[in-house]
């Protein structure tokens, strides 16, 4: 992680009044969201604010929490003195981790029939991840249905229209695609696994496994020329 991602500053903005989180990557992003704050995201910058309509001391305790977890997490946070701590909260993997596991399975994947049971955990009819997401934007839609605001049952419609829509064309293309590589049984051509193994008709001492060297790489073929044109 480079070394700007792992510093943030956590203070009231003396011209605005207003409390504002800078600096760090993703992840520390991701810590500042789940303590409660709202990203801003501008051109050159994404920093984070309190939400709106809160009190001054609910604000003060929601940077503290922010401190804390983000110096538990590692970060080095420079902050107000109103928002120091000493607590350093312990920090549980987010749900969205387990999911995220599912490509390190692909990227380690040596055969078809390895990506398609990875690929199963997000297709699964009943209780794949996509399955779940369907879920979630229906009750998400759902609650929106009765919220009382002019622009929500827009929203209520807008969630569900990508849940009908844009989700069931990736469910379907991901399914067809897990469904290929279930049908396939071959080996990546790229990716053997090498057993350290030197067979037994091998009879240079110097080998150390049965793997077939990498491929040659041949030198780009140079532009041609272009003749210049004649006064």
């Amino acid at each position: 992680m480079p070394r700007t991602d792992r510093s943030l500053d956590i203070r009231r903005d003396p011209h605005s009044g207003e409390l504002l989180a800078r600096g760090g990557g993703p992840k520390a992003h991701s810590v500042l969201q789940r303590t409660g704050f709202v990203a801003v995201v501008r051109v050159h910058e994404t920093y984070h604010r309190v939400p709106t309509g809160l009190a001054e001391n609910a604000e003060s305790r929601l940077a503290t929490d922010a401190v804390a977890r983000l110096r538990a997490a590692g970060y080095h946070v420079d902050c107000d003195a109103d928002f120091d701590t000493d607590s350093r909260p312990a920090s549980y993997l987010p749900l969205g981790t387990s999911v995220a596991h599912v490509a390190e399975r692909l990227r380690e994947a040596t055969t078809t029939d390895e990506a398609a049971e990875a690929l199963t955990e997000l297709t699964a009819a009943h209780d794949g991840v996509l399955a779940a997401l369907e879920n979630i934007l229906t009750a998400a839609a759902d609650f929106h249905d009765g919220l009382g605001q002019a622009a929500d049952p827009y929203i209520a419609r807008r969630l569900r229209y990508l849940a009908d829509e844009h989700l069931r064309v990736i469910r379907t293309d991901l399914s067809e695609t897990r469904n290929q590589l279930a049908d396939r049984h071959a080996p990546h051509p790229g990716r053997s696994t090498c057993t350290e193994e030197v067979p037994p008709t091998e009879h240079e001492r110097s080998a150390v496994c049965a793997c077939p060297p990498p491929p040659r790489t041949l030198p780009a073929t140079p532009p041609p020329l272009v003749a210049g044109l004649r006064r």
